[in-house]
């Protein structure tokens, strides 16, 4: 039997994952990755860490699977991160600058005064001017790194996001690419003409010669090298950004389907088709791919705080137990008695985007315990997907029958069934925990022959439960516009 194999490059961990056809795991091997912060707000990798974690776990399943056995190799990573390598050593010249890395806003800050500028990349990029995406991150490599501009104008360099440099390391530096849901978060690619922005790199001063050539997410991007237990010539056939991965893993393939991976934070993308609408209601545009696997576009909403909040209960407030034990609690009570916990630790994202938004619980009583903040915290997690759904839904004129939810936290039945209620609509949790790396070998798969097309895929896609509304409106309405009040004190 043959196999497809997936690698799913995280924040905090790299998963080398081997599926069958029926869409299941049949090994799995994880290696955790080191973040670290050299200076306030910063945050970064050694990229050769990061390969490393992929060598590792690669070896590491394929004592279990060998080779010989594996068709395909799709890749999914963490998107937006920048690193930069020398074309003729592969040597980085400098750490990779991760997603999360805020050394460029006070020079985002000041190119934000330039109002057509700002209009000029939410209207083209479909994004927002901030240090959160690749542009500004790789203007300060060049410019901070001695010789690194003049090395980029000779074509000494390249520059890519994590997709880029694993493919060039699995490929023996014989691949530069990415595709087109990585190149849509770097503030550089224009959405609408599928190309590289020449206004960007001349605003941002970054040579062409370091762009790496961009590509359907489904294809041909290379084949590997030989490298311990992994043999060589295995086409790489699947490449996309994590959340894009994931919407494709939870088969969202036409216009107003929608998905919601509830991790640390939370990322919720709804499909919108071939037709390009940039938000005017605090979300993002970006690239997105249809069943098979070429570009359409996608509204997409970040959400800050999701899983964090409930480490916060747990490390913050001394409030211990699991995920489980935190929705026994939750179901313990009747209702929030009035108390709403806003998380804005870091402040608020889509759809508000509010940086100077802190943290807020109101509506304590003599009656307040503990347990009231527990429901609180988890009720906040629905409510800001509340937030975003509801712009989604302005910005796109789709209907959303339902929203299917992965990651971590979408193992709390109490968050799900009251999403339910919130949104009075049906949450399905998928069955396959990480759908990102599920989505890249759909990915790799379908391009191979290994999955024949969409139906393939779906029939592939399991339901591990079902959550319906029983919640009424008049309700439902009452406690959304509690939470609605709470915000507006957050950003006060």
């Amino acid at each position: 039997m043959q196999y497809v194999l997936a690698i799913s490059q995280k924040p905090f961990a790299t998963r080398v994952v081997v599926y069958d056809k029926s869409g299941t795991e049949i090994a799995a091997a994880t290696q955790a990755v080191k973040l670290s912060a050299p200076e306030p707000g910063w945050a970064e990798y050694v990229p050769e860490e990061i390969w490393q974690s992929v060598a590792v776990g690669l070896q590491r399943v394929l004592l279990k699977i060998p080779s010989s056995k594996i068709q395909a190799i799709g890749l999914t990573s963490q998107r937006e991160a920048v690193v930069v390598w020398d074309k003729t050593t592969g040597r980085p010249i400098y750490n990779a600058l991760a997603w999360s890395d805020c050394r460029t806003a006070e020079r985002c800050a000041v190119l934000g005064k330039d109002k057509s500028l700002v209009n000029y990349i939410r209207q083209n990029t479909g994004l927002t001017l901030d240090c959160y995406f690749s542009a500004p991150k790789l203007a300060w490599l060049l410019k901070n790194i001695p010789g690194a501009y003049i090395r980029a104008l000779k074509g000494q360099l390249l520059f890519g996001t994590l997709d880029s440099w694993l493919l060039w390391k699995l490929t023996g530096g014989q691949t530069h690419a990415t595709d087109y849901t990585n190149a849509a978060r770097t503030m550089l690619f224009n959405i609408g003409q599928l190309r590289w922005d020449k206004k960007l790199l001349k605003k941002f001063n970054i040579p062409a010669e370091l762009l790496p050539e961009v590509k359907n997410s489904s294809g041909l991007f290379g084949r590997t090298v030989p490298l311990g237990k992994l043999a060589a010539n295995i086409p790489i056939t699947g490449v996309a950004g994590d959340q894009q991965a994931s919407l494709f893993g939870q088969t969202c393939f036409e216009p107003g389907t929608v998905k919601n991976t509830y991790d640390a934070g939370g990322f919720m993308l709804m499909n919108i088709g071939a037709r390009k609408k940039i938000s005017k209601h605090g979300l993002l545009t970006t690239l997105c791919c249809d069943s098979r696997g070429r570009p359409v576009y996608a509204l997409e909403g970040s959400v800050f705080v999701a899983g964090t909040a409930l480490e916060w209960l747990r490390h913050g407030l001394q409030i211990t137990g699991q995920t489980a034990d935190l929705a026994k609690i939750a179901r313990g009570l009747p209702d929030n008695n009035g108390v709403y916990f806003v998380p804005a630790f870091t402040g608020l994202a889509a759809p508000h985007w509010q940086n100077a938004a802190r943290g807020v619980i109101c509506g304590i009583t003599l009656a307040t315990t503990r347990r009231h903040l527990v429901r609180a915290a988890l009720e906040a997690i629905v409510y800001q997907t509340k937030d975003v759904l509801s712009a989604m839904r302005q910005d796109s004129g789709l209907k959303v029958w339902e929203v299917k939810v992965d990651g971590a936290v979408a193992e709390n039945d109490f968050i799900c069934d009251f999403q339910a209620d919130i949104l009075a609509l049906s949450v399905v949790r998928a069955k396959a925990r990480d759908a990102s790396a599920l989505g890249a070998a759909y990915l790799a798969g379908l391009q191979t022959g290994y999955w024949k097309n969409a139906e393939d895929i779906r029939r592939c896609w399991g339901i591990d439960k079902i959550f319906n509304r029983v919640m009424p409106s008049t309700q439902s309405n009452l406690l959304y516009a509690g939470w609605q009040k709470a915000v507006q004190r957050a950003v006060l």
